[in-house]
């Protein structure tokens, strides 16, 4: 879980280089061939990979490896399409004057990267989301409540990526963030030995 949540951080490397950008030069990164947009969204497929594997290990502990192996190579394929066609699978919003606001990038959902993008969004909501809801259903006590806790962070962390991605900068995404960021929360609590 934690190697999901080092990767969900570097989503934002792109945003913070240009806001780095933003503070020194009073201007925005230069973005003419969408390096925000390839530095932020490289880093989705680990946590697509890692989230996957961590709830087949606690579903379905033996099939882990193929679970594992299949998300490995649509992330693979994920990445060649969205390196191969950046201009065609992330569009840009720019601020009205440079270094007036921050470059917001959002993935195009109908290229071959947007697809996979929710089909790893699908994935984790029902895999990670419904599953430990499901098995905290069927589980008794204390492991009813941690598999409630690790379904609660699934979907709270999964709806707000994807507000995250609707939604344009503005006050809705401090509270959007703020929610992902407890979802840090549920899953710890739920992952924690008593």
């Amino acid at each position: 879980m934690g190697l999901v949540y080092c990767f969900a951080g570097f989503i934002y490397t792109g945003d913070f280089l240009d806001f780095l950008t933003v503070l020194f030069t009073q201007t925005n990164i230069d973005n003419s061939f969408g390096i925000i947009g390839l530095i932020n969204w490289m880093w989705f497929p680990g946590v697509v990979i890692f989230a996957m594997y961590f709830g087949a290990e606690l579903i379905i502990p033996k099939k882990k490896w193929y679970i594992f192996t299949i998300y490995l190579l649509l992330s693979i394929v994920f990445e060649l399409f969205l390196f191969m066609n950046p201009s065609g699978s992330v569009v840009y919003d720019y601020p009205p004057a440079p270094g007036e606001d921050l470059i917001n990038d959002n993935l195009v959902f109908e290229s071959i990267a947007g697809i996979l993008v929710l089909i790893f969004l699908l994935s984790l909501l029902t895999f990670d989301g419904i599953g430990f809801l499901r098995k905290g259903i069927q589980s008794t006590g204390v492991i009813r409540r941690k598999f409630i806790l690790l379904s609660l962070g699934a979907f709270v962390y999964i709806i707000g990526g994807i507000l995250d991605g609707l939604f344009s900068p503005g006050i809705s995404l401090i509270f959007i963030r703020s929610a992902m960021a407890i979802s840090a929360f549920l899953f710890y609590f739920g992952v924690k030995k008593e």
